[in-house]
């Protein structure tokens, strides 16, 4: 009897569908980095976004390092909180994260663009991104910001 109650519990823990072994499956990290930088980006505390969608803080934090799945409903009320749409928190998924899961692939990773395979190394990470991108927000002349984007489009053009 105690084995069968042993073998229920770990069902439904640990090892999440789309992982090869134990742990968070890489795409809820992935959208719980995405979650994360969004909030950041916002300067809205985790305490903020918990009760602005009605969980705990630590919820938030659970959902932010991938060892809480997000529900789509959450996730929607997220997107609402963040001002950004849903898909914004799947952007940027590489092969580094979907290139280890065990599901079937829409498409072949040949499809796929490369991607950096360290996400600290991804430029969107950096807090020199984070701070250009306050920096842009901060003009609140739409012409002044077309103008600075389109100087650095031509500036990274000619490099």
């Amino acid at each position: 009897m105690e084995s069968t109650v042993i073998n229920m519990k770990s069902r439904g823990r640990g090892r999440q569908p789309g992982t090869r072994g134990g742990g968070p499956d890489p795409i809820d990290i992935h959208v719980g980095k995405r979650i994360k930088l969004r909030r950041t980006l916002l300067h809205i505390s985790q305490e903020q976004l918990a009760g602005d969608i009605g969980v705990t803080f630590q919820q938030v934090q659970k959902y932010e390092s991938g060892h809480n799945r997000v529900s789509a409903s959450r996730l929607y009320d997220i997107s609402r909180v963040l001002n950004c749409p849903i898909a914004y928190f799947f952007e940027d998924i590489g092969l580094e994260t979907t290139g280890v899961r065990t599901t079937p692939a829409a498409r072949s990773p040949d499809d796929l663009a490369e991607e950096t395979a360290d996400f600290d190394a991804d430029p969107m990470q950096r807090t020199e991104t984070l701070e250009l991108v306050r920096a842009y927000w901060r003009l609140h002349n739409a012409d002044l910001r077309r103008n600075v984007l389109e100087l650095l489009s031509n500036i990274s053009k000619r490099e």
